[in-house]
């Protein structure tokens, strides 16, 4: 668990993965949190590199979720997040990126968090830019690639 001064994120357990991917009714982002708990079942031991991270306020209130898509040999990983539209515009997203990636580059044999956005999303590109990432001046399947190093 991480805790910044609104915001409790939380690693989700197998439970709580399978009770997400059954309530998302979005096929494509189903089909990526069944590719997370795969991940964890397969790594056990990197399962906070797989899992969903739930983003809530203090108060209780869930507002989004982000993740890792696994520790790579090299010592990188990528993260993706979203928060719920209603929360939008408090800074949600800024303050649990920063923790998170404070948190994972603090862990061993971590060299650099990378991230990609779709090309119009100016906010989740002002969140990374915020955060300490950078334009690697490459793209992605998803869009312009980031990158935040140790």
């Amino acid at each position: 668990m991480i805790e910044t001064r609104r915001l409790t994120l939380t690693v989700a357990t197998q439970r709580e993965m399978k009770e997400i991917i059954a309530s998302t009714e979005d096929g494509d982002l189903k089909e990526a949190y069944r590719e997370m708990l795969q991940g964890c079942l397969d790594c056990p031991d990197q399962w906070d590199w797989y899992a969903i991270w739930l983003i809530t306020r203090k108060d209780g209130v869930h507002v989004g979720d982000l993740s890792f898509k696994g520790l790579n040999p090299d010592g990188s990983a990528e993260i993706g997040y979203g928060i719920d539209p209603a929360y939008w515009g408090n800074g949600y997203a800024t303050e649990a990126v920063a923790a998170a990636v404070n948190w994972a580059l603090a862990q061993n044999g971590v060299t650099r968090i990378e991230a990609e956005t779709d090309p119009d999303n100016a906010g989740s590109q002002r969140v990374l830019e915020k955060c300490g990432f950078t334009p690697t001046g490459t793209n992605g399947k998803e869009g312009p690639r980031f990158v935040r190093r140790a």
